[in-house]
Formats: structure tokens, C-alpha cells, sequence
């Protein structure tokens, strides 16, 4: 069987932050809000995003680290989102609900050039499932 290889890493963009680090920063005076931007912005900073030919890992948390798996195989469909904040710098929100359990709805946020990856998870998706002769099917 063929070995899992990494086909793509990224991380969201700070841009996310944008409307809470402008309100926040209106009251920088009262310090708080200088820790609760600092929290905002290493919450960001520290969730990375792998996706290799088997599945999409989300590895995120500052002082506990997390890492959540998702088997390509479980995708059932894909939809970006590009809110007009995102669409300024470029970016968008990949959408994937899925059959798995523990997380039905997966976005990855923020990321650069969205329609590309939707793209490639789409391919990477229909190559695992060829692979390990999965079907998708609905019960109405």
C-alpha cells in the first residue's frame, strides 16, 4: 500500500483577529485587552493544518496541545466561504461536512487561495476512497 505522504501544511491567517484586535485596540488603555489580543493571536498562530493523501490533520492549542484527525475518506461534501472581510486579503473558509461522528462539520479557516484547496481535498478525497474502495450513501 502506498506510504502517507504530506501534500499540503498551512496555517489561518491573523486576518480572522482583524475585527477583534481593532476593537480591542480602542481600549488597549485598560490592559486587558492587550492580553486578550496576545491569547487571540497565539490561539491563531498555533493551529496548523496538514493535509496528506489519507487524511486532514488540525493541530491546535497554546498551553494543551490538540490534534484532531480526519480520515478523506469520511468527506461527504466541500464548500468555501469568502466573506467580504476574507475576500479583501484573498482568503477563504473550506467548509467539509463529513460522516464522521465526533466532528460532523470541519472548517479550515482562513487560509490562502481556498478554491485551490478545495480542489485538492476534493482529488486527495476521491483517490482514498478509490484506494480503499469506499462508497458514500445516503439513506432518505
Amino acid at each position: 500500500m502506498d506510504e502517507e505522504r504530506s501534500v499540503w501544511n498551512g496555517n489561518p491567517s491573523q486576518v480572522v483577529n482583524l475585527p477583534a484586535f481593532i476593537l480591542l485596540g480602542l481600549f488597549f488603555w485598560l490592559v486587558i485587552p492587550l492580553f486578550v489580543i496576545l491569547w487571540k493571536w497565539l490561539v491563531v498562530k498555533y493551529t496548523k493544518y496538514e493535509l496528506t493523501n489519507e487524511r486532514l490533520r488540525i493541530r491546535y492549542g497554546v498551553l494543551n496541545k490538540e490534534t484532531d484527525d480526519l480520515e478523506l475518506y469520511r468527506v461527504r461534501d466541500y464548500k468555501l466561504q469568502q466573506p467580504f472581510y476574507l475576500r479583501v486579503f484573498s482568503l477563504g473558509n473550506v467548509v467539509l461536512k463529513t460522516s464522521d461522528r465526533s466532528h460532523p462539520v470541519v472548517t479550515i479557516k482562513a487560509i490562502k487561495d481556498g478554491e485551490a484547496m478545495r480542489e485538492l481535498l476534493r482529488k486527495y478525497v476521491e483517490e482514498c476512497r478509490v484506494r480503499k474502495q469506499v462508497r458514500e450513501v445516503d439513506f432518505e
